[in-house]
């Protein structure tokens, strides 16, 4: 796992082939790994290559749990239902 910058929280989310970022730790294998790069491939599948120099291919199906480091200043405050 990577040092994480001060003010920021870890949060889990799922992902999916269009959803996952650069800087998202992942398990695979009971091993964490940090998204360093993204490559689209054909039919829409994407290579993630990690810092260690491993890679992971998702497919379009694929989903997998990460944790996403997270500023809560950044976060925008969900909008209340209109009257």
């Amino acid at each position: 796992m990577t040092a994480h910058a001060p003010g920021t929280v870890a949060v889990s989310l799922e992902v999916d082939v269009y959803s996952v970022r650069r800087g998202d730790e992942v398990m695979i294998g009971a091993q964490p790994f940090t998204v360093q790069d993204m490559f689209a491939l054909a039919n829409g599948r994407r290579r993630l290559e990690f810092t260690g120099g491993e890679a992971f291919t998702m497919n379009r199906t694929t989903i997998l749990w990460i944790t996403r480091r997270i500023s809560p200043a950044r976060v925008r405050p969900a909008r209340a239902a209109p009257p």
